[in-house]
């Protein structure tokens, strides 16, 4: 079937067609960043089918005063009833046992083949003491939407710490009753390129890939665009014109209560730090101590997708580094707060120094957020590990290079440089001996095996210029090969 509003997500929306066409009852967990665009996913496929839904109202400050909080929630969940056919002669829920209750009695009476049942934003529904009604919500799974055989229960929560906590991770009557989970993830490239031309924007790649380091491939933000302006136009009315900029930067960290601003902390360090930190350095910058409560915190930004974590080698031992890959955070966090740049906006900064020095350090990342599409530009099959080396040459000159793909199957090392460039890259002289330093110091370290070739791999924007110093690398990828 085809939804002609939807821009990929096709793994999703055929694992969303087997649970709606499954002989069983289906319990399903979606979560990812906030804007990302599980309700709407959910709404768009299972659309008119859904004969109930309801959804959390977040409340500022909300476990101040939990009981208002609490009828607040069972209040909307009891509209959401009567919305669904409930007779108004039931009175209001005063707990969630009584709510789920009606919400039994109400799909009793529904005589359709498959009953859906949809609460979004359920961090928000349950709130911050929430043992009563994941408790609840699992009694009404267990005692009867299971072996009822068609009831399909969709749960969704942009709070991914509280998701994993609570439902996926759940030790209590949620344990192993989940029967799908889906981590949402933001647009590719490619799947960018087809929302703008389904919009009406006419974009170069180069336009798009712009776009996207300021961004990210979420669907909310590119909603807020506007045929009528320039990108260059966009993006100072999303950053530098609207003050609110401020509060959807803390919102997409809001729903985790009491660790909210530790989140924040954490992002703003690694904000800071564009290639990413150890967790003693985070805990240093932060003052949240090493250990559980720390590795907690960055491994739920990772679950988000907020972060990314990879191993460098060089050293004597192995570090694991955390980076910050949402771009809307880390544009954010590097322009947002810069008073040149409210003045003037955007427009000022584009195409200049400060500009190229942001767009250099981004597009690494876009890259690496595209590695599936590298390799197969590259025709790799497969990859056994992708790692970033910090070494020296026998010579003590520095060697960094920001990702490795080793490939046994090919037999190969690739050393990806990623260059974002206006232009054709050309390579200089210096770059030339850059590149053998690195090329050098790999191959003698012990990362190498001395019966693996090194293919020196170049990501940039246009290509590369034809010159005396360019045979240095073997092969060269564009912004096609990444939108592919």
């Amino acid at each position: 079937m085809g939804y002609a509003n939807i821009i990929g997500r096709k793994e999703e929306i055929m694992k969303l067609e087997r649970i709606q066409d499954s002989n069983k009852s289906e319990f399903v967990a979606i979560y990812g960043r906030r804007r990302v665009g599980k309700s709407f996913l959910v709404n768009e496929v299972f659309g008119k089918k859904i004969l109930f839904k309801a959804v959390g109202t977040y409340v500022k400050d909300g476990d101040d005063n939990y009981e208002s909080y609490r009828k607040l929630q069972l209040d909307h969940f009891y509209d959401a009833l009567l919305f669904a056919g409930l007779g108004t002669d039931e009175a209001k829920p005063t707990c969630w046992r009584e709510a789920f209750l009606l919400l039994r009695k109400v799909l009793q009476k529904k005589r359709a083949k498959r009953k859906i049942i949809f609460i979004d934003e359920l961090p928000w529904l349950a709130g911050p003491q929430s043992a009563e009604m994941i408790s609840e919500l699992g009694h009404f799974w267990n005692s009867w939407a299971d072996s009822e055989r068609n009831i399909v229960l969709v749960v969704c929560g942009s709070a991914t710490s509280w998701m994993l906590d609570n439902v996926i991770h759940d030790y209590g009557g949620l344990h192993g009753r989940l029967t799908e989970k889906m981590r949402l993830v933001p647009f590719t490239l490619s799947e960018c390129e087809k929302y703008y031309k389904k919009n009406g924007f006419h974009l170069s790649r180069y336009e798009i890939c712009v776009s996207y380091m300021a961004l990210g491939g979420i669907p909310y933000y590119l909603d807020k665009l506007r045929t009528d302006k320039t990108i260059t136009d966009n993006i100072d009315s999303i950053f530098f014109a609207d003050e609110l900029i401020h509060q959807e930067f803390k919102d997409v960290y809001t729903g985790l209560y009491s660790s909210k601003e530790r989140y924040v902390d954490i992002v703003k360090a690694l904000g800071s730090q564009f290639y990413g930190m150890t967790q003693a350095e985070i805990s240093k910058a932060t003052g949240i101590k090493t250990g559980g409560t720390l590795s907690k915190l960055l491994e739920n930004l990772f679950e988000s997708g907020i972060t990314r974590e990879y191993p460098r080698y060089g050293k004597e031992r192995v570090e694991k580094v955390y980076q910050l890959k949402d771009f809307f955070s880390l544009f954010y966090l590097r322009f947002a707060h810069m008073k040149h740049v409210k003045a003037g906006g955007w427009k000022d900064l584009f195409g200049k120094g400060e500009y190229y020095k942001w767009a250099g350090d981004t597009f690494e990342l876009l890259c690496i957020e595209h590695l599936p599409q590298m390799m197969d530009a590259l025709r790799l099959h497969s990859v056994d590990r992708d790692y970033c080396y910090s070494g020296k040459t026998n010579e003590g000159a520095g060697a960094q290079i920001d990702l490795i793909l080793e490939s046994k199957a090919a037999n190969t090392d690739y050393l990806c440089e990623m260059k974002f460039s206006g232009s054709k890259y050309s390579i200089t002289a210096d770059y030339e001996l850059n590149l053998r330093n690195k090329i050098e110091a790999f191959a003698d370290s012990k990362m190498h095996n001395d019966m693996r070739s090194i293919q020196v791999v170049l990501v940039t924007t246009m290509g590369l210029v034809a010159g005396i110093h360019s045979s240095i690398v073997n092969q060269v990828l564009t912004l096609d090969d990444l939108f592919a």
